[in-house]
């Protein structure tokens, strides 16, 4: 506590009367410490400040109140000339007193003392309340919860139904069907008994052996299984069965061979026997080539693992290991993709091998290629093969469909694999001197592929010859696997809309997905699909070639779902080649020149020169910004003749060439913008005077300037509400969450422009500038309102739950999420919709990042925190996963705070307890760690290696790095750039800072109504008061 440094005895010892009262202070001596507590907390305002002066407390109002002397709660201090003073002072009295600015004098006994304020300790008023008894009751809307949220929820494959008269699949059918996915057989479907000793003699005296009955009244293809014994007969003594009508070599001949040469049919290929296969792999050290036939089977002496085995042949037993537990195409310490649909971090050039089949897939694999069960399997399918073959040469098309086996490009699952004995991964991905293709999918040759496809191509003629278009699409999409050309198969018959769902259902293009759904008149499914991959360009491309009018129509909705979305610049490009349409662009041009900042005055160089009358319309606006010497709106200037520079030569473009080099050319001169040296020269080519051009001087570039700034923020700059979110705007605006008192938008100085009524105390900016989302917490739901900048408006929008959302989003579409499910949300709907969503994620979200191209977020399950990052062009799609780094030290971990950028570059700020018994008492400090995850993308970035004290929070952009650290009661927020070197650091004092960065500005508040703004492209920092 200081002591009065000069004294003195006024005339007046008190004020009397009304006075306007900038300050209280309080006597404990005089009222008690309790009774002076009780009274300061009466009288204390949110942004109000309370210091230890001459022992007592003095209570900072925020704004001067009207009080009567004799009536006030504590002694009242007027502001006069900076002083605050307890009694009215004549002249005389102030100067022999020599009272400071920002200085106390007090009237005490008769006698006046100055204190100095600046040196007065804050008096933390929290530490007076007594919260042990505080009971913590949850709280909950009255109103219902809101409801679930609806999406787009993709169309099913269209069943078999769907192409008319298809018949259903056979329960055979059906069977190997589940086979191909990995499934069990349908309960529904029986498979055929084995016939009974008596039906097997009568077939045997009738001479009917081996013979298989045909399918009658539509139903399932039966194939008999021989017996026990015969198939033991055959697999020992090489006796093929009836049905396949083949022979195998005897039991000697497979002994002695270790080389499957040659083949027994078009469907069966000869195969060493069991015996002869192990002892070849005894010899060898190493299980034969996997290979389908002797044109694909590779010397086992080749390379240089045959060199090793010859050199040291490993134990049968470590043979037998080897082959089911190494992973196909791994060696030790490879590195491996992440099985989980993400990815891990590698260094960069690694190579990244394929994942090999499981070893239940393996064991099943080796069991079907070395032992009698793959051969009775072979000849199973073998048979049904057959028969197929057989209805297609019959002509019967109906139980041809019913049987048919798919030709889809897709490559099997392992479960798909080891159900019809196909062939594995590659294993490596070195070049094969002889192609195998789809037909390696049968195992029977590329003979029988091409059979099947012909049949099929053949049936899909028939059908078309004779009128059955839906069967015909059906041989194309199902059996052929020829999505697209099933599309425009569909669709060049008019079923536009078994065309569309066919086309969202393959997946196919989203460019022509959206074409399909526009031409089938569903055209808010079409919208909606074209606004979550952004594929409304590809569409109208699509579209213009055989569609013209349709193109047209779909153009106008995609310019007006960018104008409904605030990017006025972009729907003016999508609308601009409609030459009917262009009054839209008018109005258009001038809601964005509105806007100010670098696209408004895009929208102005346009709306000047575009249009016969703009120039007339415009100038006005024109002239303010040409002849304005600020340096916050050079950039504007040179945007705008950026823009000008592009434009088709007009009347008014030549009219405004030389008013704008001039207005460049000031900038230049006083160094308040650069550009290239040749701009001006460029800009002035269509000037209708050649004169300036001609005498245009060489313009050097500016030199850079690099700043530091250095500031402090005093507990007497509070403001009279706190600041609970703030975003800078293009055009040099701040718009401001208040809370409870609504949104508030304010000018550089902190004049108010416009007030909203609706409670904010989260701002979610569009990147356009001209609109926002305010959000505010009721209970367990989020209050939405929309705020319009431009119109000055405010509505309500939505009741939601969420955990956690992007703080900024394009005016159409919103990243946010609620318990593990990511939402694209329709910002222009009229209630919550999800555009598109990713379930089940396995944590909370933390954050999100997003820009135009790209999507990130962080996900915090259990100790593990995780980073994904998706791609947004042609709907989101995952490209990487990724998983943040734990601490190195032992201890219990919790995470303090998390940032990422949308590239995927992510920082968690992660405290640790350190390790104590059970009955030790709660530890009160805690390592800090900063844990780092490399974006995606080639750029390097930098990360401070320094351990800061005291750090709370880091924030990051791809451009800056922000550090937010406690020490000594007061809150350090310290600025670096990309590549190292600290560029600002600005201390807060009292409550903790809260921190919007951006690439371009860093916005810094707190609760006490105080806000820093730092424009890094101008190098200007300033402290707005807000009023």
């Amino acid at each position: 506590m200081s002591g009065a440094s000069s004294s003195l005895r006024p005339r007046l010892h008190l004020h009397r009367g009304t006075v306007r009262a900038a300050a209280l202070w309080f006597d404990p001596t005089l009222l008690g410490e309790g009774e002076a507590r009780r009274r300061v907390l009466a009288a204390w305002s949110p942004a109000a400040s309370v210091h230890a002066v001459a022992g007592g407390y003095l209570l900072r109002l925020p704004q001067p109140r009207a009080l009567a002397s004799d009536a006030a709660p504590g002694l009242p201090l007027t502001l006069e000339r900076g002083v605050l003073s307890s009694a009215p002072l004549s002249a005389t009295e102030r100067e022999h007193l020599t009272a400071g600015e920002g200085s106390v004098v007090l009237v005490r006994a008769g006698v006046a003392r100055v204190h100095p304020l600046s040196g007065a300790p804050a008096v933390d008023l929290s530490e007076w309340l007594d919260v042990s008894g505080w009971l913590t009751v949850p709280v909950r809307g009255l109103g219902a919860p809101p409801p679930p949220v609806p999406t787009l929820e993709p169309v099913s494959p269209p069943a078999r139904a769907s192409y008319g008269s298809v018949p259903p699949l056979s329960p055979e059918a059906r069977a190997m069907m589940a086979r191909m996915q990995g499934k069990a057989p349908p309960e529904e479907v029986v498979v055929a008994r084995r016939p009974g000793l008596l039906a097997r003699l009568r077939a045997a005296f009738l001479g009917v052996r081996g013979a298989t009955p045909a399918p009658r009244d539509g139903r399932a293809l039966a194939v008999h299984r021989a017996g026990l014994l015969a198939r033991l007969r055959a697999a020992l003594s090489g006796r093929a069965s009836a049905a396949g009508g083949a022979s195998r070599p005897g039991l000697p001949r497979r002994l002695s061979s270790t080389d499957a040469s040659g083949s027994d049919s078009a469907l069966a290929t000869a195969r060493p026997g069991l015996l002869a296969r192990l002892a070849a792999w005894f010899q060898r050290g190493e299980a034969q080539p996997r290979a389908l036939s002797s044109s694909t089977a590779r010397p086992a002496g080749n390379g240089p693992r045959s060199s090793a085995s010859t050199s040291r042949r490993p134990s049968l037993l470590r043979r037998w290991l080897s082959s089911l537990f190494t992973r196909s195409g791994a060696e030790p310490g490879s590195a491996m993709a992440s099985t989980r649909g993400g990815s891990t971090e590698v260094p960069p050039g690694t190579r990244v091998e394929p994942p090999g089949p499981s070893l239940m897939s393996r064991m099943s694999e080796w069991m079907l290629r070395h032992t009698p069960l793959g051969e009775l399997l072979g000849r199973r399918k073998a048979e049904y093969v057959r028969r197929l073959f057989e209805m297609f040469e019959d002509g019967d098309l109906q139980e041809a469909l019913r049987h048919a086996i798919p030709l889809g490009s897709g490559m099997p699952d392992e479960n798909t694999r080891v159900a019809l004995g196909l062939p594995g991964p590659r294993e490596t991905l070195s070049i094969r001197t002889s192609s195998a293709g789809h037909a390696t999918l049968f195992g029977s040759g590329q003979e029988v592929f091409a059979a099947l496809k012909a049949r099929y191509l053949e049936a899909f003629r028939r059908l078309e010859r004779e009128g059955r278009i839906d069967e015909a699409a059906f041989v194309l999409a199902e059996l052929l696997g020829a999505s697209e050309q099933a599309v425009s198969f569909l669709e060049r018959h008019g079923r536009l809309r078994l065309a569309a769902e066919l086309a969202e259902s393959r997946n196919l293009p989203p460019g022509l997905v959206v074409r399909q759904w526009f031409l089938a008149k569903d055209v808010a499914r079409a919208t909606a699909i074209a606004r979550r991959s952004g594929a409304f360009a590809d569409a109208v491309l699509r579209l213009s070639n055989t569609h013209p009018q349709e193109a047209i129509e779909l153009r106008r909705l995609w310019a007006e779902s960018l104008a409904e979305a605030g990017d006025w610049a972009q729907a003016v490009r999508a609308i601009w080649p409609v030459t009917e349409a262009r009054h839209l662009a008018r109005a258009w041009v001038e809601r964005g020149a509105e806007c100010g900042g670098a696209n408004g005055a895009r929208m102005l160089a346009l709306w000047a020169s575009a249009f016969p009358d703009g120039l007339e319309t415009a100038g006005a606006r024109v002239r303010e910004l040409l002849e304005d010497d600020s340096p916050e709106r050079a950039p504007e200037r040179y945007d705008f003749g950026l823009t000008l520079s592009g434009e088709a030569s007009s009347p008014n473009r030549s009219a405004l060439l030389v008013p704008t080099a001039r207005a460049l050319l000031r900038d230049s001169a006083a160094r308040r913008a650069g550009f290239p040296p040749d701009f001006i020269t460029r800009l002035l080519h269509g000037a209708p005077d050649g004169t300036l051009r001609a005498d245009l001087p060489p313009l050097p570039n500016p030199p850079y300037k690099p700043w530091h700034f250095v500031a402090t923020v005093r507990a007497s700059d509070a403001g009279p509400l706190p600041i609970h979110d703030a975003v800078a705007l293009p055009d040099g605006r701040l718009l401001l969450a208040l809370g409870e008192a609504g949104a508030r938008l304010v000018r550089a100085d902190g004049r108010t422009v416009a007030h909203f009524d609706v409670p904010a105390f989260s701002l979610v900016s569009s990147v356009n500038g001209d609109r926002a989302l305010a959000l505010a917490p009721r209970g367990e739901v989020w209050r939405l309102s929309r705020l319009d900048l431009l119109a000055r408006r405010a509505t309500a929008w939505c009741d939601a739950r969420l955990d956690s959302w992007a703080s900024t989003y394009d005016g159409s579409t919103w990243f946010a999420a609620f318990e593990g499910t990511v939402m694209m949300v329709d910002a222009l709907a009229a209630d919550l919709r999800s555009l598109w969503r990713v379930p089940e994620l396995p944590g909370r979200v933390l954050a999100f990042a997003v820009d135009a191209t790209r999507l990130s977020f962080l996900t915090h399950g259990g100790a593990d925190v995780e980073r994904w990052t998706y791609e947004l062009a042609q709907g989101p799609t995952l490209r990487a996963r990724g998983e943040v780094p734990k601490p190195p030290t032992p201890g219990k971990p919790f995470l303090m705070a998390a940032s990422l950028t949308a590239d995927g570059e992510a920082v968690t700020l992660v405290g640790v307890l350190p390790e104590q018994p059970p009955e030790a008492a709660p530890s009160l400090t805690h390592e800090v760690w900063l844990r780092w995850l490399s974006p995606t993308t080639g750029r390097k970035p930098w990360l401070p290696t320094d351990q800061r004290e005291g750090r709370e929070d880091f924030i990051l952009t791809e451009s800056w790095r922000a550090d937010v650290v406690r020490r000594d009661e007061h809150w350090w927020l310290h600025l670096s750039g990309v590549h190292g070197g600290e560029r600002a650091t600005l201390t807060f004092e009292g409550a903790a800072p809260r921190v919007r960065l951006t690439t371009t500005s860093l916005l810094a508040f707190d609760s006490l109504g105080r806000l820093l703004v730092l424009d890094m492209e101008q190098g200007t920092l300033q402290h707005v008061a807000v009023t």
